[in-house]
Formats: C-alpha cells, sequence, structure tokens
C-alpha cells in the first residue's frame, strides 16, 4: 500500500526522534540497578573516605545503592582502567582524584588515556594536605624539621600511597624546593600502620584522613601545603610561610566512561551537585579539611585539562618515574 507523501514524511520524521527519545527514557529510567563506584585505594584512606561520605547520600537520591568498590594498585591506574573500559552505561563509575592528573605524565604505557577516555561528570571538593611526622621526631614546625632532615640525610623515610600520588608528589616538591634529602616508601595498602609504628616517620597526608591522628597525639602536623590556613586544623600554619611559593592541593570528582550518554551524566551532575550542596555536607566536607565545589561536567573537564598541564611539569622536573 502506497502511503499518502504528508503521512510518510510524518512517519519519517518520527523514526529520526526515536534515538533521542530512547536515550531521554534512558536517563529518565537511570538507574534501575546498583552503581558501582570504583575508588583506586584501599579502604580508609582518603579517596576511600569521600567515596563513602559523598555514596550514601546519592544511593538516597538515585534510589538505588552506590556500591563502593576499591580496586587499588598501579597509583590508581587498576581502578582508573576498569572504568576506562567498563560499558558506557552509567552503571560503573570512578573517583577522579588529582592523581589522575599527575599519572597522565608519569606513565607513558598505559592502555588507556586519562582525558580521551574518561568523561568529567562532577566536581566534589578541593582537599587540603598536611605534613605530618611521628611523635618521634623532633621538630615541631617546618624550620625544626627541614633543619632535622638536612642533619640526618637520607634517614627519613616518606611514606606515600604509591608512585606518583598526591603524597609523592607534593612531597617531591618539598624536597625540591627545601634541599632536604627524604627516601620515599610507596605502599600499595595503607601506610599508616607503619607510619604510627615510626617504620616512616612522615607523609603528606589529606587532611582528611589524617586528622583522627593529630587530634589524638599519635601523629604531629607541621604545616598545610594550602596558602592559607585550613578550618579544620586552625592552629597549623602553611608550609608557604616557611617555604615561600609553596603550595598544593588535592581534589576529587566523578568520572564515567567517555562514551556515556549526555543525558545519564547531566543527571548524575545534578545528583552529585545537590549532594555536595546540602549544609550537612558542606559541614562535613569543611570539617575533615575540605573545600566544596560544584561544577558543570564542561567546566570540570577544563580545571581537569588544567591541573593535568600544571603538574606534569613538576612530575618532569622531579623525573619521577613508575617502578
Amino acid at each position: 500500500m502506497k502511503l499518502p507523501r504528508r503521512q510518510f514524511l510524518r512517519l519519517a520524521a518520527a523514526a529520526t526522534t526515536l534515538p533521542t527519545v530512547s536515550r531521554i527514557a534512558l536517563a529518565v529510567d537511570y538507574p534501575t540497578r546498583p552503581v558501582h563506584l570504583v575508588v583506586g585505594y584501599p579502604p580508609g584512606l582518603a579517596p576511600d573516605i569521600i567515596a563513602r561520605l559523598v555514596g550514601a547520600p546519592l544511593s538516597e537520591r538515585l534510589g538505588q545503592p552506590v556500591v563502593i568498590d576499591n580496586r587499588p594498585g598501579a597509583g590508581s591506574n587498576i581502578g582508573t582502567e576498569i572504568v576506562a573500559t567498563a560499558r558506557p552505561d552509567g552503571y560503573t563509575l570512578l573517583l577522579v582524584t588529582s592523581t589522575n592528573a599527575f599519572n597522565a605524565t608519569i606513565y607513558d604505557n598505559l592502555t588507556f588515556n586519562f582525558i580521551r577516555d574518561i568523561a568529567p561528570v562532577a566536581s566534589i571538593d578541593l582537599a587540603a594536605f598536611v605534613l605530618v611526622v611521628h611523635p618521634a621526631v623532633p621538630a615541631t614546625t617546618i624550620s625544626e624539621f627541614i633543619a632535622y632532615a638536612k642533619a640526618n640525610p637520607s634517614k627519613i623515610h616518606m611514606a606515600s600511597a604509591g608512585v606518583g600520588t598526591p603524597p609523592h608528589i607534593f612531597g617531591e616538591m618539598f624536597k625540591m624546593m627545601t634541599g632536604v634529602d627524604m627516601v620515599h616508601v610507596p605502599y600499595r595498602s595503607s601506610f599508616y600502620p607503619d607510619l604510627l609504628g615510626g617504620q616512616v616517620q612522615v607523609i603528606f597526608a589529606t587532611v582528611t584522613s589524617s586528622i583522627g591522628y593529630i587530634k589524638a597525639g599519635q601523629l604531629r602536623a607541621l604545616g598545610v601545603t594550602t596558602a592559607t590556613r585550613v578550618e579544620a586544623l586552625p592552629d597549623v600554619p602553611p608550609i608557604a610561610e616557611s617555604v615561600p611559593g609553596y603550595e598544593a592541593g588535592g581534589w576529587y570528582g566523578i568520572g564515567a566512561p567517555i562514551k556515556t550518554s549526555t543525558e545519564i551524566i547531566e543527571k548524575l551532575n545534578k545528583e552529585i551537585n545537590a549532594v555536595v550542596a546540602d549544609p550537612k555536607m558542606q559541614t562535613s566536607l569543611v570539617g575533615i579539611g575540605l573545600t566544596p565545589m560544584s561544577t558543570t561536567p564542561a567546566a570540570f573537564g577544563k580545571f581537569i585539562a588544567d591541573e593535568t598541564a600544571k603538574w606534569g611539569k613538576v612530575v618532569k622536573f622531579a623525573g619521577i618515574n613508575p617502578v
């Protein structure tokens, strides 16, 4: 049967809109099952703490569990690769951290490209770090620590969560700017047991993961990495007061496989921003040394690109290579 031209055109137009309608319908229904948030670090460290802090209210807003999936190893590259190669359906997300920006320069043989393969979804916060030492270290200020380190070259062991992680990069910058000689000790699991036991003596840790130990007197805070004091540690001065020009900080956000639909990314961005904007969440974040940060996916993408370029220069200058 031959259709009248007008009816044919109406049907043809309707057919061309089906993919768009299908994508929108998918976004409206999403999610219909648990969402996995991959964290490239072990439990107990700052990324894990933040993922769980945000994951609980996000589960409520999405109406489905947000499962925290810890996949530590290779400086968070294992977890990143899992998400980069996952189905782009919104059910496998990545806790994006500043380490991802460092790794883009440190590793030249990865099977994925962080900028190309991970789509920015939403930012969460900026993270302050703090130089902390074991109480056995005879220093109560940054200046005293520098003097002690110079008098004991290669005898101070500096822990990190792995090559290329923020504690490592920020420590290398400190070494570069002060001329101290510390031995880097990367960990695949939590470094806190050895730090508390004195097997390693110093760490550039997030305020988030270290504040409990600092307040309990188990670790001594000497200086924060940010340009100004941190509300959670008001008595701890910036490192820059003793080392002019020193400034560093981490950040956290959410990413997804690059081909995830715009509709799903926008829905996730809306819900994550709402979680971060909640007054109770803001109080929680500030209380552990974080500065809430909400952006659009595009703005977060630009921020990531700028950070990758900035820290790439530091990585090259310090000659940091994967083990």
